[in-house]
């Protein structure tokens, strides 16, 4: 298989930056928010450093088995992108919020089983070798860049091989979140007890189901773990400045998982702002392939970034995004329902997206869309997400 590999001009490396140079971070008495938490650049600069360096941090590997048997053993100018199916941080799931990454320590089993996930090695549910084979079921060959929607979708269809995690992937379409939709993905036994019965389906589900209205016992929980991740195109080649607001205040937000973005040898996974700049972990460095310990411990120094984050101008952000939020519970779904709710409220920025009860009638689900027989869906819709040569309708303050 012959791959046509981009430039690797573009790709960046840290060697000459050290874990103790911190004075690139500004000195400024404005507030610093790093997915959902709030810090004081003046006053707590070593928390803002060990909450970035406790951020799992996905580069580029060279020198794992070749991907298909036969292809790349290195990503380096091409697997920007889909390393940020990675960066819906796992972490902040299965771990405490608080939790901070100690160099040298024996890890907790629930982090050794996440960083297992992504080990670059065929049987990992998130590894490069998933990713790229799950693309080429999607019409992208292996060693051809993602734009942000065609990873959120193939982050999806990875998500429902993943037994361990149980985590509900959804991708919302159409600038639109439908809280129907998603309730019933997270809760997936309240149509169960519609079908065995109505309104005493949920006594049954306590241990009364048989048949074919069985669920597995892991399946009765209340809840699923949701990813919730949000296309958007927020410009024609620019950010739109109607939107900088309304982007920062997601970045507020207790259940963010922050923002995938970028274009060709540039993608960026954003955790957070200063002032009028974005906080960044840069992909473009390449770091060896890493493999697990005999007795089960992961290597994974080279797993967090330990230099001071990057940052850049918000209005310098491509506007080919995807938004992501994790909701591990119910009533934290039902907390950001109404936070968005409140963003939507305000004078000082445009909503990036839609918040609706239930579908809208003129809304056409994803297989629905036919737009060409020649093109599959991931195709289609990177083409009216990621595409600057495409005409979008920008609303008007």
């Amino acid at each position: 298989m012959h791959l046509q590999l981009p430039s690797f001009a573009a790709t960046l490396t840290y060697d000459t930056l050290r874990f103790g140079e911190f004075e690139d971070f500004p000195e400024t008495s404005e507030p610093v928010w790093i997915l959902g938490k709030q810090y004081n650049a003046l006053t707590e600069k070593d928390d803002i450093l060990s909450d970035v360096t406790s951020r799992l941090w996905f580069t580029y590997r060279k020198n794992f088995p070749p991907i298909g048997g036969t292809g790349p053993t290195s990503d380096t100018g091409w697997g920007c992108m889909l390393r940020f199916c990675g960066c819906t941080d796992l972490i902040t799931g299965f771990l405490f919020s608080d939790w901070r990454w100690a160099k040298g320590h024996k890890q907790r089993e629930e982090y050794i089983s996440i960083l297992n996930a992504f080990i670059d090695k065929k049987d990992s549910y998130y590894s490069i070798h998933q990713i790229a084979q799950m693309g080429v079921g999607e019409g992208k060959p292996i060693g051809q860049w993602y734009g942000p929607n065609t990873v959120a979708q193939v982050l999806k269809k990875l998500a429902m091989f993943d037994t361990w995690s149980r985590l509900v992937v959804h991708v919302a379409m159409d600038n639109t979140v439908v809280i129907e939709e998603i309730k019933r993905l997270c809760m997936p036994w309240l149509d169960v007890a519609g079908a065995c019965g109505g309104s005493e389906g949920m006594g049954e589900l306590n241990g009364c189901l048989e048949g074919a209205c069985a669920l597995a016992e892991e399946e009765t929980a209340l809840w699923k773990p949701l990813v919730l991740l949000i296309p958007l195109r927020l410009g024609l080649t620019d950010i739109n400045e109607a939107y900088i607001e309304t982007l920062k205040q997601c970045f507020m937000l207790p259940q963010s998982l922050g923002v995938i973005g970028g274009k060709p040898n540039s993608a960026h996974y954003f955790i957070g702002y200063v002032g009028e700049e974005l906080i960044y972990l840069d992909p473009h460095t390449t770091q060896p392939a890493v493999e697990p310990c005999e007795d089960g411990q992961v290597p994974d120094e080279t797993y967090h970034c330990q230099h001071p984050p990057c940052r850049m101008h918000i209005c310098e952000l491509d506007p080919s995004i995807a938004a992501g939020f994790f909701c591990r519970t119910e009533d934290e779904f039902d907390d950001w329902c109404m936070r968005i709710r409140r963003l939507s409220c305000n004078k000082w920025g445009l909503p990036m997206f839609e918040l609706v009860d239930s579908q809208p009638s003129h809304m056409v689900s994803v297989d629905a869309l036919n737009l060409t027989p020649d093109f599959s869906d991931s195709d289609r819709l990177e083409r009216f997400f990621d595409s600057e040569d495409e005409e979008f309708e920008i609303l008007s303050l």
